[in-house]
C-alpha cells in the first residue's frame, strides 16, 4: 500500500516528530511505501489567495489551480491511504494544516464533480496535552473527530480511524513520560497494520 502522510508540526524538537518517525517505521516494517508532505518544512502556503477564493466561492472548476495545490492533489491520487499527524492546538489542527484543507480540497477535486479518488484508508493521529477523558468531558473529542472524519475525510475514504495520543503536556512531565513509549508503540502498530 502507498501512503500519503500529511504532517504538521513547527518544530523537530517535539513528541509529534517522534510519533511521525514511529509511524513511518511501522509502515516500513509492513512493507508499505509512503510519500510525505511536511507542511512547515516545505513552507506550504496555508493562506488562500483571492483568485483561489473566487474560484471556490463561484464553483469554477474550469479556473486554474496553483502548482503547489496540484502537487498535493497528485500525491493524494497516487496513493491508497492518507494519514494526518499533528498536535492539537486549541481543539483543532494547526492553522497550517487547516489551510492545507482550505487550498487542496478544491471544487472539482474533493467536492462537486470529484477527480479525487476514493482512498482505501484515512487515519488521523493527533497529539493532545489533555487526557481523552478531559477532551470528552468538555465535548472537544467528539468535535475534533467530527471535523476530521465526518467533514474533511467524509466519504473521500472508505475506512477511517481517529487516534488521540493524550496526556502529553509538558505541564505534567510524569504523565508525559509515562505515556511516551505507549504512544510510540501505538503509532508503530498503526503504521504496521494500516
Amino acid at each position: 500500500m502507498k501512503v500519503f502522510i500529511v504532517y504538521a508540526h513547527p518544530s523537530d524538537d517535539s513528541f509529534t516528530r517522534h510519533v511521525k518517525d514511529s509511524f513511518i517505521s511501522g509502515l516500513i516494517a509492513a512493507g508499505h511505501s509512503y510519500v510525505i508532505s511536511d507542511l512547515y518544512k516545505m513552507g506550504f502556503c496555508s493562506d488562500m489567495s483571492e483568485s483561489e477564493y473566487m474560484r471556490e466561492s463561484n464553483y469554477r472548476a474550469d479556473l486554474p489551480l496553483p502548482d503547489d495545490v496540484l502537487v498535493e492533489q497528485k500525491k493524494i491520487n497516487d496513493c491508497d491511504a492518507i494519514v494526518f499527524i499533528y498536535p492539537v492546538f486549541w481543539t483543532e489542527a494547526p492553522a497550517k494544516l487547516v489551510g492545507w484543507f482550505d487550498r487542496v480540497w478544491t471544487y472539482g477535486f474533493a467536492y462537486g464533480s470529484r477527480t479525487m479518488k476514493q482512498l482505501e484508508k484515512g487515519l488521523v493521529i493527533c497529539v493532545a496535552g489533555h487526557s481523552v477523558q478531559n477532551l470528552k468531558e468538555y465535548g472537544h473529542y467528539d468535535s475534533m473527530k467530527t471535523v476530521m472524519l465526518g467533514d474533511r475525510l467524509f466519504d473521500r475514504v472508505k475506512e477511517k480511524e481517529f487516534i488521540v495520543l493524550d496526556s502529553t503536556t509538558k505541564f505534567d512531565m510524569e504523565a508525559r513520560t509515562a505515556n511516551w513509549d505507549k504512544h510510540l508503540k501505538t503509532t508503530f502498530e498503526a503504521g504496521r497494520t494500516l
